[in-house]
């Protein structure tokens, strides 16, 4: 259950939680978006035991805060809680990353089915905005050598979740949401490398091209060739 203080965030996009509307994010929500950061990113590892004063002096809040925030990322399932002994980040592992990715592709097949036949116009013009958007950023910082961009995470969640963002079921929006989170934190940690063979902009511009063409069966063969693409290299990763 979400505790009070914290305000949901946008059930379509969800690209970050949001403290008390029109003012500043608590103390609860800073924790929480930085150690979710952290976490994804690997700066705090699987496996890592969580210990409250640590956490409290690394992000410089009170351990109340800190508390809050790990029960709601338990509840996202980056953090586990060790019975009584406290928290630590939650492993990975190849088999789970696969039941990650299965689970994606079977829920976002549905969601993009339904929201082909349900979309508006305002639908068809918010998927393509965020395409454009979303090409408009490199996905590396750096020409020479790949620094992850995080304003093209950003955007590049907002694609992926505007066009599921008409099937209809808050529920389903809600589930993708959180595959798509682990199967992200599961791709930034699996390597620091680009894919230099791979047009990814050009997989988008293709995913959205059959969207706005309402071809269901066409959007969802490219959207799983997508996610198929990434989850090979993220396997690859892995095992290797």
């Amino acid at each position: 259950m979400v505790p009070p203080m914290i305000a949901k965030s946008d059930p379509v996009l969800d690209v970050e939680r949001s403290g008390v509307a029109g003012g500043p994010a608590s103390m609860t929500q800073q924790a929480y978006d930085r150690m979710r950061a952290d976490i994804m990113s690997g700066a705090l590892e699987p496996g890592r035991k969580l210990k409250i004063e640590e956490l409290r002096k690394l992000y410089d809040v009170g351990s109340s805060p800190v508390r809050e925030a790990l029960s709601l990322l338990t509840s996202d399932h980056f953090v586990e809680r060790i019975d009584q002994r406290g928290f630590r980040v939650v492993e990975i592992s190849a088999d789970e990353f696969e039941e990650i990715l299965l689970a994606r592709c079977w829920l976002e097949e549905r969601a993009l089915r339904e929201s082909i036949a349900r979309g508006d116009t305002g639908w068809e013009e918010r998927v393509l905005l965020a395409t454009h958007r979303l090409s408009r950023v490199p996905r590396s910082e750096a020409d020479d050598h790949f620094i992850g961009n995080a304003e093209w995470e950003t955007r590049h969640k907002i694609f992926h979740m505007t066009m599921i963002s008409a099937c209809g079921s808050s529920m389903l929006i809600k589930f993708c949401n959180q595959l798509y989170d682990q199967n992200i934190r599961y791709r930034q940690l699996s390597g620091r490398k680009a894919y230099p063979v791979r047009d990814v902009t050009a997989e988008h511009a293709a995913i959205c091209d059959a969207v706005l063409a309402r071809d269901a069966d066409t959007a969802v063969e490219r959207l799983m060739a997508h996610y198929t693409r990434t989850g090979r290299f993220v396997k690859d990763q892995l095992t290797g």
